[in-house]
């Protein structure tokens, strides 16, 4: 398979938040921001192998600054790496005050996507490549990621049995 520029699943989105998506701090719910985060993420990945995808895995999502009631939430996304079948995204969120011009940013993320035939079997993806010096920190950083991830899904299975769910009486 030829490899592709990260650039090609570099995806943008932007949204206003109203009060419905918003606590009774005025700011938007962590839920919201989740489900942003997930639907851009699938979308950069689409792009990058052009097939059904499934989220694998949230590896982080670290808020760093609220998104207030009347400001704009704004979401960037790309396919930093990948492995056989998988990808792995990374996500920044940000604030921007449409009155100012001030933006802030808010949250970022890594999150694991699968590429999927249409009967759900994992199929391979292309490789990427980047281009630019954010894009090279992220790429040569995920090898380290990918061991961690596989970490924890080591540990998971040992301590499996705790996870089931519970009979019903």
């Amino acid at each position: 398979m030829q490899a592709k520029p990260i650039s090609g699943s570099r995806t943008y989105m932007t949204d206003i938040v109203f009060p419905p998506d918003t606590n009774f701090h005025g700011t938007i719910f962590g839920g919201k921001v989740m489900a942003y985060i997930d639907r851009i993420s699938s979308i950069a990945a689409m792009r990058h192998c052009r097939q059904g995808v499934v989220t694998a895995s949230t590896d982080s999502l670290d808020f760093l600054n609220p998104i207030r009631v009347g400001q704009a939430i704004s979401l960037e996304a790309f396919v930093t790496w990948t492995h056989k079948t998988s990808m792995e995204i990374f996500v920044k969120v940000e604030s921007e005050d449409l009155l100012t011009g001030e933006r802030l940013l808010t949250a970022t993320s890594y999150l694991t996507f699968v590429a999927v035939d249409k009967d759900g079997k994992a199929i391979p993806v292309p490789p990427v490549y980047p281009e630019t010096e954010e894009e090279k920190f992220h790429f040569n950083s995920a090898p380290e990621r990918f061991k961690l991830r596989q970490q924890r899904r080591a540990h998971r299975k040992e301590h499996q049995q705790f996870y089931a769910p519970s009979q019903v009486r």
